[in-house]
């Protein structure tokens, strides 16, 4: 994953600067040989380590001192994240990488924040609490800074990482490799919820694994680049749809706003320029950019589609949701300018959700995430004045009075003083993909979870799904629970094991007689697994492994005749082959059906009765 891209859910082992760092560039043995980065990777990836002696040393303050800046027991609370299922969720390699170059994998919620105020002191550390009045600053070393909102100057992101370069410095080469050694043991216990029948241990692999056809040539596409004015940050591909009604055209979405044309023709396929709006996108840091693009459901009458991206405005990070209009022959932009319908502030530089959506009922629905500093301290998730952490749902094509779109009349919370009339639903921490089923109409959202794992959520009208009182299955906190209130739990969440950043997917239907009709298709990000799920009444009942993409994934697809594609970030399109694949096959392993145990069930019924 990408540095500071929603797409970039990398981990950050920040630590703090210690007197191992005076001695950068010396050799660690002491015989005068300077060791690169290079030959710490080296050595870490071809030789064993000693965990127990790798735990000393991350706990070490004259060493790395690690501890200072990550808990390993599940808590958090620090600088930097915890790391106690690290080494189920990240390869050898990656965390390697991880402590070697701090600032290209710095994981979402953990950038580093500069403030100067207008007395000329300046701060640095990541953002922990954010009010109306103050922000609060937590430094490396554990320290938290409070700041009055009326007494800062400038306050910014930064692409560096709190963790400084060269930690490895202080280390031999086994030191390192025990350190590295001791991360790689870290894993989430196989104990936590094994009675969930949704968060099953294991998820088994189909026999005949599906197929990823190419869907693009290799001439056609399209790279990461880096944003505007992002320094190390890359951005690559988050979107991908057919044009309504033109079974050759599609278009390809570039996270830092710009928008390709694929045409599909047995001569050969053509890419062209559809639109650039990288003057418009905000890009340059955290997972912000070009995120959505909805067509109209009457787009070939009158040509409207909608963009979701974010914008650098008077010092602040804001969504937006923008009309915009196609050119007569539907092969570009028109180049008319954008009809502004949204504006959303962001509290934080993440979280602020991808997806945006017409329902089957006509209306324009928009996921957007809590943009709040890690755990959501506030509890914006679950504060109905607030459209964070929100499923939005909006009429574009009627305006009421003081507003660019209408409210539709059946909103759950329309006439509430005490909500905004937009919502949906809510409780939602990362909203990033979601989908209709076509047949169906149900409502499949993927939501990033904090620190334990993501969730599979069927979404339906005025339901709160949690957050920050719930994560997936789990009790999150208590903080901003209401007495009374019913959290609906997911039908599936991922343990950290699985991958770091759930994509959400479609459900398959095309061949009416293939194994997979009906299945819940989606995948993870990182990890690049694709998986499979069928439900009944919102519980689990089959899960499986179906593929490995070659790529990170960032989004599905479907096209009018119901096959599915995966978008990959690195410029690919894949379709999905079903052939010689079977969805229901029997398995070896006991798990493959998430049979419910006695006391699950009953588990997610109290849920909703909290």
């Amino acid at each position: 994953m990408n540095a500071q891209n929603l797409l970039s859910f990398a981990l950050t082992l920040a630590g703090v600067v210690s007197s191992a760092f005076l001695s950068f560039g010396q050799s660690p043995t002491g015989n005068g040989k300077a060791r690169t980065a290079e030959d710490y990777r080296q050595f870490a990836m071809q030789h064993d380590g000693d965990a127990s002696s790798g735990a000393k040393f991350f706990a070490d303050e004259q060493k790395v001192a690690c501890s200072k800046c990550h808990s390993v027991d599940g808590r958090s609370g620090k600088a930097g994240p915890d790391l106690s299922a690290v080494g189920g969720q990240f390869a050898r390699r990656d965390l390697i990488d991880a402590v070697l170059m701090p600032s290209t994998t710095i994981a979402v919620g953990y950038s580093t924040t500069l403030v100067e105020t207008k007395s000329g002191d300046e701060y640095q550390g990541v953002l922990k609490q954010v009010t109306d009045s103050a922000i609060e600053l937590m430094g490396a070393d554990g320290k938290r800074v409070h700041i009055a909102t009326g007494d800062i100057k400038e306050q910014r992101g930064s692409s560096v990482s709190l963790m400084p370069e060269g930690l490895q410095a202080g280390l031999s080469l086994p030191e390192f490799t025990d350190v590295i050694e001791y991360l790689v043991t870290l894993k989430q216990p196989v104990n936590v919820l094994t009675s969930h029948r949704g968060m099953p241990e294991t998820i088994p692999q189909l026999t005949h694994p599906i197929r990823l056809r190419p869907f693009l040539s290799e001439e056609l596409r399209v790279p990461p680049v880096s944003g505007n004015a992002a320094g190390n940050v890359e951005l690559g591909l988050v979107w991908f749809g057919q044009i309504p009604g033109f079974a050759w055209r599609f278009l390809v979405a570039h996270q830092a706003g710009k928008i390709w044309l694929i045409e599909k023709h047995e001569s050969g396929d053509q890419k062209s320029v559809f639109a650039d709006f990288i003057p418009e996108v905000f890009s340059a840091r955290g997972p912000n950019g070009l995120l959505g693009l909805a067509f109209h459901p009457r787009f070939r009458e009158n040509r409207k589609y909608y963009l979701k991206h974010q914008v650098f405005e008077e010092g602040k990070i804001a969504t937006v949701l923008v009309e915009r209009l196609a050119a007569p022959d539907f092969t570009r932009d028109s180049g008319q300018p954008s009809r502004r319908l949204l504006k959303i502030l962001s509290v934080a530089e993440h979280h602020n959700g991808g997806c945006i959506e017409f329902g089957p009922d006509g209306f324009l629905y928009l996921g957007m995430g809590d943009s709040a500093p890690n755990f959501d301290p506030q509890g914006y998730g679950q504060d109905l004045q607030l459209l964070l952490g929100k499923m939005l749902r909006i009429d574009v094509d009627r305006r009421d009075a003081g507003l660019p779109y209408g409210i539709p009349t059946d909103n759950p919370f329309r006439g509430r003083k005490d909500a905004r009339p937009e919502i949906w639903a809510y409780g939602l921490r990362e909203p990033w993909r979601f989908s209709f089923d076509s047949v169906t109409g149900d409502l499949w959202v993927a939501d990033l979870g904090q620190e334990r794992g993501d969730e599979i959520d069927i979404v339906r009208r005025g339901e709160n799904y949690g957050w920050n009182v719930y994560e997936g299955f789990e009790l999150f906190s208590n903080t901003h629970r209401k007495e009374g209130a019913a959290y609906v739990p997911p039908i599936f969440a991922t343990r950290r094991k699985h991958g770091s950043a759930v994509m959400g997917g479609c459900v398959y239907r095309g061949d009416k007689h293939s194994s997979f009709y009906g299945v819940y298709i989606f995948g993870d990000h990182q990890s690049k697994r694709i998986w499979g799920l069928t439900q009944n009444n919102r519980s689990l009942k089959i899960i499986r492994h179906l593929a490995t993409s070659p790529q990170a994934i960032t989004s599905f697809a479907t096209d009018e005749q119901g096959n599915i594609y995966v978008v990959g970030y690195q410029g690919m399109i894949y379709r999905l082959d079903f052939t010689g694949a079977k969805f229901d096959e029997p398995v070896g392993d006991s798990s493959a059906h998430a049979t419910i145990a006695p006391n699950a069930k009953k588990s997610a019924e109290n849920k909703n009765e909290q």
